[in-house]
């Protein structure tokens, strides 16, 4: 019986290393056109302020955004315009170019997306991108939702926001 319960441990422990991040996906950069979330609700800076999880062990996703685990975008700055541009800026330094806009998917919900952009890069002929669900969001407070594969279901990231500026 110990040794059923070892090997479903490390089985699941492999299932969140294998798809722990937001996975990449094809993204467009869409307008806000039947959206219900405005794109001039988002404009500003943002300080990410919390990570927490929902369906997912603390630790369990080792990297998020490509880029660094996600208790290490805690005190990151995000700047959004209003005309698709935005940078983040973690504690750290590291600094990432990106182009955002907002997502009306239909059955999976308005979502906030962003691609990265480096060195010469034009935001059309980016095609992988990042996709959060948006949880919340005020003039004041968002919360963004990273879903994570588990099984047959989802566990989330929780990114929580203060809007700064």
């Amino acid at each position: 019986m110990k040794k059923i319960f070892q090997t479903s441990l490390a089985i699941l422990a492999l299932t969140f290393i294998f798809s722990a991040c937001s996975t990449p996906q094809n993204t467009t950069a869409s307008t806000t056109s039947g959206s219900s979330i405005s794109r001039g609700k988002f404009v500003g800076t943002w300080t990410l302020t919390n990570v927490s999880y929902d369906g997912l062990l603390p630790g369990a996703v080792h990297n998020v955004f490509d880029q660094a685990a996600p208790n290490d975008f805690v005190g990151s700055t995000w700047k959004f315009t209003n005309s698709g541009n935005g940078v983040y800026t973690l504690q750290n330094g590291a600094s990432q170019t990106i182009f955002w806009s907002v997502f009306n998917g239909g059955s999976t919900g308005t979502q906030f997306q962003f691609k990265k952009l480096y060195q010469g890069d034009k935001a059309k002929n980016v095609e992988e991108g990042y996709r959060l669900d948006i949880g919340s969001i005020d003039n004041a407070n968002m919360s963004l939702r990273s879903p994570i594969a588990i099984g047959n279901g989802n566990g989330y990231i929780i990114y929580s926001f203060t809007k700064s500026k």
